[in-house]
């Protein structure tokens, strides 16, 4: 949902003076104020400490609705219960709230990263990194900021921007939020070490945190470096410390269904993926719990789950047009996502997808040149290089062969569909020798 546009009197150096009081004890939901309203004041559903939090916000602000911290900090536990039940469509929820705050102080800096954080779940990235340039530009001393705007650039394919504002996050607060991204970006740019060396760092800054999700999705992310590295056993005691640190949680239930689908064992992966999928219907979490299905034999629901998120994945473009290229479902449809993707998003994972769909819609010149700018960093991802070889083969040059063999002894199970037709390409090959 787009919102008005944000005054950004960053002059005023993030200052908190209140210009007016806004109340509307039954919003309109046909004014932009009446839907932010509306949302921000939303029944959060549960019953846990945080919801409690947020109903007891949306009292005061029923009684004062001129105070904006408080608007601050029901945006953020919205935020947190997002991130808590892994449901990213209640950052909708945030930003009505943020939008109420902007309302009443337009240069709130912990109002303006509220937003910015809403607008990159909204993959509206070149919208964050614009916002959080002119805050850091005003108040260079705001982590969250620096941080939220290194995620920007990175979305954006600013890769040497992105780590230098990760840069200046890591140097005014070295913390869990600070090592993780650093670990990302070194393992984008192919330092393995350097990023379980953050990766360990950041755990470690978790540690006694009342609030165990950030260090869970950290465990997550450190599982998935050494599942990249084809370390299957090392990915698999990840995923299980993140589960022991928040059990149930939707990414660690995922990682360790791929582990499991890598082995063969459709059947055990399948539960863990469905009660993954149905507290957070991903359409990755989707896809590879049709790859489940299928492996255990259950070709219908497969087909099923796959139906279903190509209809609900428009949420997640670029992901739907990885899982149709691969499945060699609606190539055009393949297409046209990712390119339209490209438009707001160009790192080297967008680049990857715009090069497999349109290779398997058999546009290899423009495949070959997409596929390039998605090993530029030198990222170690057996995926890259399984679809630039093959990508490099079909357009004549033989040395994508070896390329092909480096992604399979990298991680020969780094996705179902395409290590199979990897192999297969793989052996005809040498046959044709």
């Amino acid at each position: 949902m787009r919102r008005y546009a944000i005054p950004l009197l960053l002059a005023l150096a993030c200052s908190r003076k209140t210009e007016q009081a806004v109340a509307s004890a039954q919003p309109d939901i046909h004014t932009q104020e009446g839907r932010d309203l509306m949302l921000a004041n939303s029944d959060p559903g549960g019953d846990q400490k945080n919801d409690a939090k947020i109903r007891k916000l949306q009292a005061s602000l029923a009684k004062r609705p001129e105070l904006v911290q408080d608007w601050i900090e029901l945006g953020n536990a919205w935020i947190q219960k997002a991130r808590d039940v892994a449901r990213p469509g209640l950052y909708a929820n945030a930003g009505g709230a943020a939008s109420r705050a902007l309302a009443l102080e337009p240069a709130n800096c912990l109002a303006l990263e509220l937003q910015g954080l809403v607008l990159m779940n909204d993959h509206r990235f070149a919208e964050a990194a614009k916002l959080m340039q002119q805050v850091v530009q005003s108040a260079p001393d705001r982590p969250v900021a620096w941080g939220t705007l290194s995620d920007a650039l990175l979305e954006l394919g600013r890769t040497d921007e992105a780590i230098d504002a990760a840069q200046h996050m890591m140097d005014l607060k070295p913390n869990l939020p600070s090592y993780s991204r650093a670990a990302y970006l070194q393992w984008v740019r192919g330092d393995v070490q350097g990023a379980k060396d953050s990766l360990r760092l950041a755990i470690d800054a978790g540690n006694g945190s009342i609030d165990r999700e950030p260090r869970a999705w950290v465990i997550v992310q450190a599982a998935m470096v050494f599942w990249n590295e084809g370390d299957a056993e090392g990915a698999l005691a990840g995923f299980e410390q993140a589960l022991k640190e928040l059990p149930g949680f939707p990414p660690a239930l995922v990682g360790k269904g791929r582990v499991l689908i890598g082995r063969g064992d459709g059947k055990t992966a399948e539960p863990l993926l469905a009660q993954a999928y149905r507290a957070n219907p991903l359409v990755e979490t989707g896809w590879l719990l049709g790859d489940a299905r299928e492996l255990a034999g259950d070709d219908a629901g497969a087909q099923q789950v796959w139906t279903e998120i190509e209809r609900k994945g428009i949420a997640d473009p670029r992901t739907l047009a990885l899982f149709l290229a691969t499945k060699k479902l609606r190539t055009d449809r393949a297409v046209e996502l990712a390119l339209a993707e490209r438009k707001t998003r160009d790192d080297e994972y967008t680049e990857d997808t715009v090069a497999w769909a349109l290779y398997r819609a058999g546009r290899l010149p423009e495949a070959l040149q997409a596929t390039t700018s998605a090993l530029k960093l030198g990222t170690r991802d057996a995926r890259l290089w399984y679809h630039a070889g093959a990508i490099q083969m079909a357009s004549g040059d033989q040395t994508g062969r070896k390329l092909i063999e480096k992604a399979l002894a990298l991680n020969p199970t780094f996705d179902r569909t395409g290590a199979a037709e990897a192999r297969a390409l793989v052996s005809v090959k040498k046959a044709d020798l």
